[in-house]
């Protein structure tokens, strides 16, 4: 691939985490007031409505997938849509955004142990130096923002399980897309797991008696609006930029820009709240940027893409 091609890669996929990073307080503040089953199920029902939207405008066919497609999308959908964000919602209603964050953090070690162990994908000491370089960055940003967040409580071990249960299912998200990528693309990939995703999560939402007219014209506004931001453009947007990535660079080279959520939230809430930035919190962001560079300092693509 062409450097110049890997820069616009980058650059997408910081776009993307920047998207992500206000996800948590999105998906934290409707915790409070939605039930997590029929908050995931609306998220994904508008992730659904404005891909199927936007390949309707673009006049993009959706493709009738294979057999053994079907199958493989389905898993993504099962464990990228329905079982992350039950874990995602779940344990957002047990701990807060920034320890969620934290946890989240530990995605890019995920991404990358698996991609080695499952396809012999070779890490080499730059991309596992700066892996960490990554971790310890993001953990900086977070407990410098909130030193609190490290103290335990009787319900954090529930949220911290259900947190960790997002990095295993972001994990297969992310390492099981590669043969759809290639033969489907990021886009039709993404919309059919979405789809497939939010069929799953509507369906257990009604079995549990959560799908009520009554539970849904209870939505106010703000409520409605973090809503539309984790369907539209944390999902539907966010979902393709990233498995664009995957598709061009590999998920161990792009699974590492996760890293940047904190440091993109701590951002927003300076710009927009007003909140302090820490010389910590900027330290951190430094270690992180240095990490992600030195997974990606080879801008050759990854050696065993198998696309």
């Amino acid at each position: 691939m062409h450097p110049t091609s890997d820069h616009l890669t980058y650059c997408k996929l910081a776009a993307v985490t920047m998207i992500w990073g206000g996800t948590f307080v999105a998906g934290r503040y409707l915790a409070d007031h939605i039930d997590p089953l029929l908050a995931a199920s609306l998220r994904f029902i508008l992730a659904s409505l404005a891909l199927l939207l936007f390949m309707a405008l673009a006049r993009i066919r959706l493709v009738r997938p294979t057999g053994r497609q079907l199958r493989q999308l389905a898993l993504l959908g099962f464990f990228g849509i329905f079982f992350y964000n039950l874990c995602f919602f779940y344990g957002l209603h047990y701990i807060n955004a920034s320890r969620a964050s934290l946890i989240v953090a530990l995605n890019p070690a995920v991404i990358g142990l698996a991609s080695s162990l499952l396809f012999k994908e070779q890490l080499g000491r730059a991309r596992i130096i700066g892996i960490a370089l990554c971790l310890g960055g993001a953990a900086t940003v977070i407990v410098s923002r909130n030193p609190q967040l490290l103290q335990g409580a009787p319900d954090h071990g529930l949220g911290d399980l259900l947190i960790l249960g997002c990095v295993l299912g972001w994990g297969i998200y992310s390492l099981y897309s590669r043969e759809l990528n290639a033969s489907l693309g990021p886009l039709q990939t993404v919309t059919w797991s979405v789809l497939l995703g939010a069929a799953m999560l509507a369906a257990a939402t009604a079995f549990m008696g959560g799908f009520t007219l009554q539970a849904v014209s209870r939505i106010d506004l703000p409520q409605a609006l973090s809503l539309g931001y984790l369907g539209v453009l944390g999902s539907a947007l966010a979902y393709i930029g990233y498995y664009d990535g995957i598709r061009r660079i590999g998920a161990t080279r792009s699974g590492v820009f996760i890293a940047l959520n904190p440091l993109t939230a701590v951002i927003c809430g300076a710009l927009l709240l007003g909140e302090p930035l820490s010389a910590p919190m900027l330290m951190g962001g430094a270690v992180i940027l240095w990490g992600i560079y030195l997974c990606n300092k080879p801008l050759a693509p990854a050696r065993v893409m198998g696309i």
